[in-house]
């Protein structure tokens, strides 16, 4: 500052500023000040005009909400949890209808499975393979029967085991037929027995025969010969 009221020394100096620093710097211009190194008695302060200044937005730093692995998000926070497309209680009360109806159909799938295995069977058995004869061989007591008793006159019939029907007849040497018979044999039995019982009465001797003629399934015929006596 200037005036007598200044104090005097040797160390004082002044600085003399322009009109230009009491109206303030100029629009646009940038204050730069200078500072050089000086002693102790110098001490100038310089304002330079400049161009217009550019204006600069400083962005700050935003911390991430969230750190993920290796992946940052950064954002104003946490959004909220959009809402699902359909109620989650339905998917939830759904679920455990599926696997009741799963269970209930590998049920219903076994049932069905065992159901057709028997069918299946049933069917084969009715509409396989019928009864089939193997062999027949007729046989009876070759001393044969006593006085005025029977012969017992047997017919053994070998099969493949298949349930069916025989069809039959006996035929005697005396002229005399039977009637068509019939044998049922049951699965699994490979072997029928047809019986006949010839009886004989009065004293003397007959050369017999009983012949067994097998009508279905297939024609086949057996025989057997045998001899009544009675002697008084």
């Amino acid at each position: 500052m200037s005036g007598s009221g200044a104090p005097e020394g040797d160390d004082y100096s002044a600085t003399v500023l322009g009109s230009h620093w009491f109206s303030g710097p100029p629009a646009g211009a940038e204050a730069v000040t200078a500072v050089q190194p000086t002693t102790p008695e110098e001490a100038v302060t310089a304002i330079q005009p400049s161009t217009p200044a550019e204006s600069v937005t400083a962005v700050q730093p935003v911390a991430p909400d969230r750190v993920e692995g290796s992946v940052l998000r950064f954002g104003p926070g946490v959004t909220a949890a959009m809402p699902a497309p359909f109620p989650l209680d339905a998917v939830m009360a759904a679920a455990p209808n599926r696997r009741r109806r799963l269970a209930g159909l590998r049920r219903y799938a076994l049932a069905a499975l065992v159901l057709a295995a028997v069918l299946a069977y049933l069917g084969w058995q009715r509409l396989g393979p019928g009864i089939e004869v193997r062999d027949v061989a007729v046989s009876t007591d070759p001393k044969g029967p006593a006085c005025d008793s029977a012969a017992d006159v047997v017919a053994v019939v070998a099969t493949n085991g298949r349930p069916g029907v025989l069809t039959y007849r006996w035929v005697r040497s005396d002229g005399t037929r039977s009637e068509q018979l019939t044998e049922r044999v049951p699965r699994g039995q490979r072997e029928a027995r047809l019986h006949l019982l010839w009886t004989f009465r009065g004293t003397g001797s007959f050369p017999a025969k009983a012949e067994l003629q097998l009508v279905s399934p297939g024609q086949r015929t057996a025989a057997v010969d045998f001899t009544y006596r009675c002697v008084p």
